[in-house]
């Protein structure tokens, strides 16, 4: 018999968005099909909460064998852009997938237009002449019911006559909107008489000027759905109380009807997630672009060096919840050094360097050094690093006087120079002011690293480069853009911009390795002992810039 572990590998629990397909596939609904989709508005860049909604859509359809589409939500010409657009189906492919079909809501305006003037033909729709501030106060509050618009029972005739002049451009943005007429006194403010339509005299991205009404979108999404036969239309927790009016629409249309599942959306700590804030950080320069290593978008993650295979194994982790609930930033920081452990090639770099003088080694003798590429992976091989009598250390590696625990550098103890050489400590050089300007040492020839009397037991193990062979680096280290788990939460008359932390960057000036497998952008690289950190767009064949992704260890919550 099977033990309950057994089991449950192999049979693993179903999330509740699961457990709701396999239903409907059990009932036979939808013919067997599971058809999801992606639906983003193209106003700004994706984030990392958006990273969840892909993965969840894109993952739900391939474990039941469907098809995703990505569905541009193309409502609003004012806010929208094709900057935008491209960078969503850019952020989609590098997350590793493929959608089915490539849809906006602007292909479905006409029968949009069409399907509208069928409900103002059944008396489910009218226009209303009222003011946005009018049509908002009338809606009451959910406690008692609000108040029908003096337009609310206008003739079929008048409304079929007014709704073609609004789509005609005969009226001014804002003189009037159409309106469903459902129920006024429903204690679901959305279902109080909402906007259909609204007038923009504004370019489309995609129609140009051939509408100045758009449609709502709680009356083009759900239709949307339809037309593209979805069959699970997931979204977020907000929407929830949207449902009852998505189901309305494709009810009092009689159109094929989706089902719509609800899910907490993505909360991280010292994270905004929200899109007008992230455009303000843009904006008023507080980051230098959407794609700043310190954002949480994206291409900001990217640039950073997040690899979609962190990002996918995160959404997984963390899994799909019908509660709200805020995730710490340190599990996305583990997704991405477990798997950057297993991918990035290593190198030795030295960030706040100090002069190792190795006093009895050879004048103007130089070693190459076997290292290891990486140790988690066989096939990356070694490569040769110079060594000489002159290196660089960090300065951190060495104590004058050291607590018990420290081994590291310090006078008169032992210490291995990595791949290469135990050494002693036997001096310091001092300026003026008392600071360490260069460390002396003895190394001993026979502790080679691969020679026989390398394996000589020492505690400590330290990197380096050769002072002779190093290049200069650029090296910006990224740290979380606010100081406070919650930056959202200000008391009245302040703002998030307030919980910034000024020490988000910090850019010095490092010593590498002179020999590198790879110089493009975005290649991984582990600094040993130090973190992972990638080449940022900005290198050149004469400066290369490299963006710390993480550190080794989370060191955040010992450090706050």
């Amino acid at each position: 018999m099977e033990t309950k572990k057994e089991q449950l590998e192999e049979k693993p629990l179903l999330n509740f968005i699961e457990a709701k397909i396999e239903e409907d596939l059990k009932l036979g609904k939808n013919n067997g099909i599971v058809y999801t989709r992606f639906p983003p508005e193209p106003n700004g860049y994706l984030h990392i909460g958006h990273a969840k909604s892909i993965c969840l859509n894109f993952g739900i359809a391939k474990k039941y064998h469907g098809k995703t589409n990505i569905r541009f939500d193309d409502t609003n010409p004012v806010k929208e852009d094709v900057e935008y657009v491209d960078s969503i189906k850019e952020d989609v492919k590098w997350l590793g997938f493929d959608w089915a079909g490539e849809y906006y809501a602007s292909d479905y305006f006409d029968q949009l237009y069409l399907w509208a003037e069928q409900l103002i033909k059944e008396g489910k729709a009218y226009v209303d002449d009222s003011s946005q501030e009018e049509i908002s106060k009338n809606r009451g509050v959910p406690t008692s019911p609000g108040i029908e618009s003096p337009y609310r029972n206008r003739s079929v005739e008048e409304n079929l006559t007014l709704f073609r002049k609004m789509k005609a451009g005969e009226f001014a943005d804002g003189q009037c909107v159409l309106r469903a007429k459902i129920d006024m006194a429903s204690p679901n403010m959305h279902m109080r008489d909402p906007i259909m339509y609204r007038i923009l005299h504004a370019h489309h991205h995609r129609t140009g000027n051939k509408w100045c009404i758009y449609p709502m979108y709680d009356y083009a999404h759900g239709q949307s759905d339809s037309i593209e036969g979805i069959t699970h239309s997931i979204c977020t927790l907000e929407f929830e109380v949207h449902r009852p009016l998505y189901d309305w629409f494709c009810e009092a249309l009689h159109i094929h009807h989706p089902q719509q599942i609800e899910f907490a959306r993505l909360n991280i700590n010292y994270t905004v997630m929200s899109k007008r804030k992230l455009l303000q950080l843009v904006k008023e320069n507080y980051v230098s672009g959407w794609d700043d290593p310190r954002m949480p978008t994206i291409c900001g993650l990217r640039r950073r060096g997040y690899t979609p295979e962190s990002i996918r194994n995160f959404a997984e982790t963390i899994g799909v919840a019908k509660r709200e609930n805020v995730i710490d930033i340190s599990l996305l920081e583990f997704c991405v050094r477990e798997d950057l452990n297993k991918r990035a090639l290593r190198t030795m770099a030295v960030l706040d360097p100090v002069k190792l003088i190795i006093d009895n080694y050879p004048d103007n003798q130089t070693e190459m050094m076997d290292a290891v590429n990486n140790p988690e992976d066989i096939s990356a091989g070694t490569r040769k690093v110079p060594f000489g009598k002159e290196l660089w250390i960090e300065r951190a590696d060495f104590m004058e006087n050291p607590p018990k625990n420290f081994f590291r550098m310090t006078i008169g103890k032992e210490v291995r120079l990595k791949y290469a050489y135990i050494v002693q400590c036997t001096s310091v050089d001092k300026d003026e002011q008392g600071n360490i300007t260069a460390i002396h040492c003895q190394y001993l020839p026979e502790t080679k690293s691969g020679m026989a009397e390398s394996n000589r037991k020492v505690k400590g193990t330290i990197h380096w480069v050769s002072a002779a062979h190093c290049k200069e680096a650029e090296v910006r280290l990224f740290d979380r853009l606010f100081a406070v788990p919650d930056p959202d939460n200000v008391e009245e008359g302040h703002t998030f911009l307030e919980n910034l932390n000024p020490d988000s960057l910090k850019i010095q000036t490092a010593y590498i390795e002179p020999n590198f497998l790879d110089t493009k952008p975005l290649t991984k690289y582990q600094f040993e002992r130090i973190g992972y950190f990638c080449i940022d767009k900005d290198s050149t064949t004469d400066k290369l810039v490299f963006n710390r992704t993480v550190a080794l260890k989370d060191s955040w919550a010992k450090g706050k």
